[in-house]
């Protein structure tokens, strides 16, 4: 075992389902705690029931836009650092973000590689901190403090029990271990 890190909670808004899942894919793999909306009001809904590191938000969604959600959410004083993902070529868009308080904007398409430039960029600008995580695998990594596992590109929620008995099969690599021992050792 290895141990890493893992980066940040995102709120992702996009509507397009096919740029979602590439998206999600690649952030989980990255590490990222992501949740997922597709339409502004559920967005808003997910805003206001948990807290994020970052938003990453498409402009042209159903029923709240991208700004839309940002204007309203910064007039709660929430200073979330945002990123505006859009197809929208023009510099008026652009200005709109900004003046509604995204912290940087990326125009469709682009290279994943610069989204996590982007990203790394808002954790040094906003002091966000890491979380260590053990790397179990080439595609599996455990977060104990959270109790998740991150597997291929997936994040899964453990029980504190689960997590434990993971951790504990994996210092024993290698080991059969019985029952009776699991009991033992973490009950």
């Amino acid at each position: 075992m290895k141990k890493g890190t893992v980066s940040m909670k995102i709120l992702l808004l996009e509507d397009d389902p096919i740029l979602s899942d590439i998206l999600l894919c690649h952030l989980n793999k990255h590490m990222h705690q992501t949740t997922h909306c597709d339409n502004g009001q559920l967005a808003s809904d997910a805003l206001n029931d948990q807290k994020f590191d970052l938003l990453i938000l498409d402009i042209n969604v159903p029923k709240l836009s991208g700004i839309d959600l940002l204007k309203e959410i910064r007039t709660y004083q929430n200073n979330t650092p945002a990123i505006i993902i859009t197809a929208f070529q023009d510099t008026a868009h652009l200005k709109k973000g900004f003046e509604n308080g995204c912290d940087d904007y990326i125009k469709k398409p682009f290279d994943l590689e610069e989204l996590d430039l982007r990203i790394k960029n808002i954790q040094k600008r906003f002091h966000i901190v890491n979380e260590e995580a053990l790397k179990l695998d080439d595609n599996i990594s455990l977060i104990v403090s959270k109790n998740r596992l991150f597997a291929n590109g997936i994040s899964y929620t453990l029980t504190r029990k689960e997590c434990k008995i993971l951790l504990y099969l994996c210092n024993q690599k290698g080991k059969v271990i019985s029952s009776e021992e699991l009991i033992q050792n973490l009950w």
